[in-house]
This record gives C-alpha cells, sequence and structure tokens, in this order.
C-alpha cells in the first residue's frame, strides 16, 4: 500500500485569550503558519495539491472556507484550493486523516494538513447559538428523532465531563493534582526549549502564553462551574489563539523534491461513543486503533490526549493502564490550551518533535471531539 509521510510541522504560539494575538484575523493566523511551513521546504507553491484545515465556530472572519483563504492572504498562487473541516475539537486531526488519504489513494502528492482558531474574536460554540435570531436555540432540541433518542439532557462538554467525574470516581483534588502536573511540564518544556524547533514566532509572540504559575491551594479556592459539581476552570483546557501546519507528501514526492521524511502515517482512525457523556471516545477509539493496527499500548512510546479536561485522561489512564510518564510529557492543553480547529496538528507537531527528542519509534494521538467521537493517529518516526 502507499504510503503518507509527514515531511515537516509547526505551529504558532498559542496567545492566550485576549493575549498577544488577540487582534490578528484568522485568516492571517493561518496564513502565517502555512507561509512559514512552503518558505522551509523545497516544493516550488505552485506544485501544491490542496489545503485541509480543521476549523470550528466558523463564523465571521472565520467563515468563507478559511483554509481557501489563508492560502490566497499568505500571498500564495490562486490556482491551489483548499477545504475546510469541522470535526469539532478533532478538525485539524481529521484534516490530517484527510491529506493521507488523498496521498495513500494516489489522488494528490503534495498537501499543508491544519487548522486555525481564534477563539478571543470568535468564542467557543459561537456557531452554537448563532441561528437564535432565526428560531433555534441549538442544534439539537429542535430533531424529534434526537429528543426521542437522548431527551433533554444537556449537550454540553461541561455536563460530559461531569459525568465522566462522576462515573470514573474521580475526585476533584486528583484532577487539580494532574491539572498541576501540566503547567509543571509545560514550564519546564519551555525552560529547556523543547517547544523552540516547533514554533514559528507570530507578531512578536516567541513561546506559548497561556502556562500559569498557580498551586493546589489557589486552584481549591476555584468555583466549580455547576452547582454542587467538581469540574473548575482549574481542571479544564484553556481558550486560545493559534493555528498549524504540516506537510504531508506521498513518495513520489519524496523523489521529486529530494524530500527526507520525518515521520510516516502508521495507522488512522475515528470511532464515536456516547454524545452525552461526549468526551469518552478516546477510550473505545484507542482499543479500535490498537485493534486494528494489530499493535499493543506497550508498542506505544509516546502518546498525546488532548486535556479537555482533566478527568478526559484519567478516565483514559484508567481503561488503558498507559502510564502518566508517557502522556503529554510537555504538558498539555490545561497549561497549553486548546486552540479547538488547530489543537489536532498543534498536538501531532509536538508529539513528532518529542519523538525526535527522544529518538522513540512510535507516538499515538488521540481526543475528544463533539458529538462523541474521536479520532486516533499513530505516527512512526523515520
Amino acid at each position: 500500500m502507499a504510503e503518507a509521510y509527514i515531511v515537516d510541522a509547526l505551529r504558532t504560539p498559542t496567545g492566550k485569550r485576549k493575549g498577544s494575538l488577540a487582534h490578528m484575523h484568522g485568516a492571517d493566523l493561518g496564513a502565517h503558519a502555512i507561509k512559514a511551513l512552503v518558505e522551509r521546504n523545497g516544493i516550488p507553491a505552485e506544485d501544491y495539491d490542496d489545503v485541509i484545515f480543521g476549523c470550528l465556530d466558523a463564523i465571521g472572519p472565520l467563515a468563507g472556507n478559511i483554509a481557501r483563504t489563508c492560502w490566497l492572504a499568505a500571498g500564495l498562487p490562486m490556482h491551489v484550493p483548499g477545504v475546510t473541516i469541522d470535526r469539532q475539537c478533532g478538525s485539524s486531526q481529521q484534516a490530517v486523516h484527510f491529506a493521507a488519504q488523498a496521498v495513500m489513494s494516489g489522488t494528490q502528492d503534495v498537501i499543508v494538513a491544519g487548522g486555525v482558531q481564534t477563539m478571543t474574536q470568535i468564542p467557543i460554540s459561537s456557531a452554537m447559538i448563532a441561528a437564535k435570531p432565526l428560531g433555534f436555540a441549538d442544534p439539537f432540541s429542535g430533531s424529534k428523532g434526537w429528543v426521542e433518542r437522548f431527551g433533554t439532557e444537556p449537550v454540553s462538554q461541561f455536563h460530559g465531563a461531569q459525568l465522566i467525574a462522576d462515573k470514573w470516581k474521580i475526585s476533584r483534588e486528583e484532577m487539580e493534582v494532574f491539572s498541576l502536573e501540566s503547567h509543571r511540564r509545560a514550564r519546564a518544556a519551555q525552560k529547556e526549549g523543547r517547544f523552540d524547533r516547533e514554533i514559528v514566532e507570530t507578531a512578536g509572540l516567541k513561546m506559548d502564553e497561556t502556562v500559569r504559575d498557580t498551586s493546589l491551594e489557589q486552584m481549591a479556592q476555584l468555583e466549580p462551574l455547576a452547582p454542587g459539581g467538581t469540574i473548575t476552570a482549574g481542571v479544564s483546557s484553556q481558550t486560545g489563539d493559534a493555528a498549524s501546519a504540516m506537510l504531508i507528501v506521498s513518495e513520489k514526492a519524496l523523489q521529486r523534491y529530494g524530500l527526507k521524511p520525518r515521520a510516516r502515517i502508521h495507522h488512522m482512525s475515528v470511532y464515536a461513543d456516547d454524545p452525552i457523556f461526549m468526551l469518552t471516545a478516546p477510550i473505545p477509539a484507542t482499543q479500535y486503533a490498537l485493534k486494528k493496527s494489530g499493535m499493543k499500548m506497550q508498542d506505544i512510546d509516546l502518546v498525546e490526549i488532548n486535556e479537555a479536561f482533566a478527568p478526559v485522561v484519567l478516565s483514559w489512564f484508567k481503561e488503558t493502564g498507559y502510564p502518566h510518564a508517557q502522556t503529554n510529557v510537555n504538558g498539555g492543553g490545561i497549561a497549553l490550551a486548546h486552540p479547538l480547529g488547530a489543537t489536532g496538528v498543534k498536538l501531532m507537531t509536538t508529539l513528532l518533535h518529542e519523538l525526535e527528542r527522544t529518538n522513540k519509534r512510535y507516538g499515538l494521538q488521540t481526543m475528544c471531539e463533539g458529538g462523541g467521537v474521536a479520532n486516533v493517529t499513530i505516527i512512526e518516526r523515520l
């Protein structure tokens, strides 16, 4: 079977809400990542086949097929198309899957996969409520079939996170200890320069600005997001502004342009679970991916699982038995934020660089997504 290769991967720093990147139009933020990717690799811009970008809440400056707009805003050739993917939080990870599938099918040879999100300008779930003036309170409650199947229980990531904490008996203290460790690892990674090779300076920002100096005592003072609950802002991913981009090519392209691949896509799959719990799908998706790939957890050297909320990762630990020591080793979304449409390739970029830094072979990436879905990608460093 034909292979899909990763030649390069980069990301902008993640700007905190109302931070250093808050002023940037989404097209310009995505263009910055794309332009950097094109400029530092030896493929003529006119030879790119497609741009596949993840983005959700695609209204306002993020509307109108932001993938195409980003490429054009970068000043790159007009004939190269673009398409925008919305698989909720897994959008840019799905962009990688679509890019790899196009390459493996022989349809295309050179593709940019990535994503962008400007959460300061367009807050999370903006698209969910955008049609209120037209009489639609949300995407679900007006559906007879949905209500017959799932009732009127809230379709909310915050509700799902609390359901997970309750089902797996994960205490608030356990979540806060995990969150504190995410910040500690992220600070250590920044001080050691682990992100330096993967980040391209953007608007004067050289490093993620979301890592906090916090403590268990400070987190204990935070009010729960829902009365009587245990989920707080301290155990949740931060919002942020960022873009990410990855160059995925065929073997023919490697030979044509004299490129050296850094990794290959070893496996990709997607699986789903209960949409009300919403955030549990990484558990069955990981099991499904291992079965499909013929691998075991002990074959995996490093894991990146998005820290949408601490209980998402902690429940995954309980079900897979995979060690925390090999998971999100440079911190995760709680410390480094979750810029929605950009996060999938952001995480894969970090995973690739960490495999290279530690001379490891296999990395697995997964993340929870709206609708109770999860992508899994396994990459092999070359």
